[in-house]
């Protein structure tokens, strides 16, 4: 009998499966590539078909690489949030594209809702604010565009799903239609209070009860395999959002702790406990995790939207670097960035400005201005963007006075320094760093008797730390530029 636990990590641009021992020490890895489209401006979406067959390929290799299905006993899923897909059950074929959680197609449709005054009980019942970033929104227009029959919708010929959702639709040969309650809480649709979908809020966004899956645990039984995709079944026993999973991962199990991800965005998330935070300062309510042992938490939620995508639009746009690695080099090669300062709003601006018609400024370009300026101003601006969330979460109440760090940025150490600067807190990097997968295999641990939340609350994972090192005063003006250029990204005018 194995003793691996298999993770489907299926982020915005890759589809990962890693391999887990007993130990959680990672033997085996492989990654494909997605393809992000981007038909208009503001929209961007994604196949569904090439997700899934990403997921087969991926999980596949890393079966193979890690010794054959005998050594794994479970699988555990983490995934991008708010990415919405419809699809056929009796074809399993998606109705178009996924609308990725990026897409701002529906930002009219959340203007019209607010200007009707529907905030507050959106914001009273799910946690959230109306912004086209939830899948709501995404979904009743995806109904719309394929013109979608109300008879069909309520005999039950299409499902909707979160990414989630729909790898477990497919791994179990269509038999289980099934989300957790941190993606069922990024909908729009879920009472967060109540952990049940809400109908006021389906009537509202004109969403079809029968579309939704059943909202479970985040950790549980959600169903076997079909023994055809890798030899033999093997049971699903965690689901978890992407930034709820790397809290799990980072151990963050108690009140008051907090993470951020430096992804594709940058999600900032700290435990509330028992106590449903409510923001002043635009921030989100949400579900942190649900062991299915009686152990759940809400959090507290800032989105960044647009942080490792900086890099790899530096690399495949502008080809100011080779590869993500030369980003660190030629920040250090400059001392500043001589008053550059770059706001990557390429898809709106979210906490805590929510501003979707904003979009990215490069602000204070002379004729000295070299490409390293530029790179530097890119890697900077996931710093200022930290700092905003933390300034209103410390305004909201929940100062995070240490913050631990996990994603692909983190791995760049001159911003790891620049960011302790910054937001004048010390931060702490674990020495393994894929948080996200982690979670994942954390929480099947828990279902599989191998650990209580407890012991891995108290886990050690070799943190290393960043002290602040910057003047007050030199922070103090550098963040006032910040400001100057997010204005001018909000109003350009």
């Amino acid at each position: 009998m194995g003793d691996h636990i298999l993770v489907i990590d299926e982020g915005t641009t890759s589809t990962r499966a890693i391999a887990f021992n007993h130990d959680f020490k990672e033997t085996a890895l492989s990654q494909c590539e997605l393809n992000l489209t981007y038909p208009k401006d503001g929209w961007v979406e994604q196949d569904g078909l090439e997700i899934w067959q990403a997921t087969l390929d991926a999980a596949h290799a890393t079966i193979q690489s890690a010794g054959g299905i005998d050594q794994f006993v479970a699988i555990g899923i983490t995934n991008q949030r708010e990415t919405t897909l419809l699809w056929d059950c009796e074809t399993g074929v998606p109705v178009g594209p996924a609308i990725v959680w990026q897409d701002r197609r529906t930002a009219p449709v959340c203007d019209h809702l607010r200007v009707e005054g529907h905030g507050p009980q959106v914001e009273s019942i799910t946690g959230l604010l109306i912004d086209p970033y939830f899948s709501a929104t995404k979904i009743a227009w995806l109904i719309k565009a394929h013109d979608l029959s109300t008879e069909a919708l309520e005999r039950g010929q299409y499902a909707f799903g979160t990414i989630e959702t729909w790898l477990i639709w497919n791994l179990t040969g269509g038999r289980v239609h099934a989300t957790d309650v941190t993606n069922a809480a990024r909908t729009s649709l879920m009472d967060l209070e109540r952990n049940t979908w809400s109908g006021p809020m389906c009537d509202l966004f004109g969403v079809p009860r029968s579309l939704l899956p059943e909202i479970r645990s985040s950790a549980g039984r959600f169903g076997d395999t079909d023994p055809e995709l890798f030899g033999r079944s093997l049971p699903v026993l965690s689901a978890i959002g992407d930034q709820q999973a790397a809290l799990v991962g980072q151990g963050c199990l108690r009140p008051g702790q907090g993470k951020i991800t430096l992804g594709t965005g940058a999600f900032l998330v700290s435990n509330t406990g028992d106590a449903r935070p409510r923001s002043q300062h635009a921030l989100l309510a949400t579900r942190a995790y649900d062991t299915g042992q009686g152990q759940s938490a809400f959090a507290l939620e800032g989105a960044i939207f647009n942080a490792g995508t900086v890099v790899k639009w530096l690399r495949d746009e502008l080809g100011l670097i080779g590869s993500a690695a030369d980003s660190e080099a030629m920040a250090r090669d400059v001392g500043s960035t001589q008053g550059v300062f770059f706001v990557p709003a390429f898809t709106g601006l979210g906490a805590p400005h929510w501003t979707p018609d904003a979009r990215g400024e490069i602000t204070g370009l002379s004729r000295s201005t070299r490409a390293a300026h530029i790179v530097r101003a890119g890697l900077e601006a996931c710093a200022y963007q930290a700092r905003d969330l933390l300034d209103a979460f410390a305004a909201d109440g929940a100062r995070v006075e240490t913050l631990r760090v996990d994603g692909g940025m983190a791995s760049n150490d001159w911003l790891m320094q620049f960011m302790a600067d910054i937001c004048d807190v010390q931060l702490e990097r674990p020495s393994y760093m894929e948080m996200t997968a982690l979670g994942a295999a954390a929480l099947a641990a828990f279902e599989l008797g191998w650990l209580t939340p407890e012991d891995w609350a108290e886990r050690d994972s070799g943190l290393q730390r960043f002290e602040p090192e910057m003047s007050p005063s030199q922070r103090g003006s550098l963040l006032a530029g910040w400001r100057r250029a997010i204005q001018k990204s909000i109003s350009p005018v």
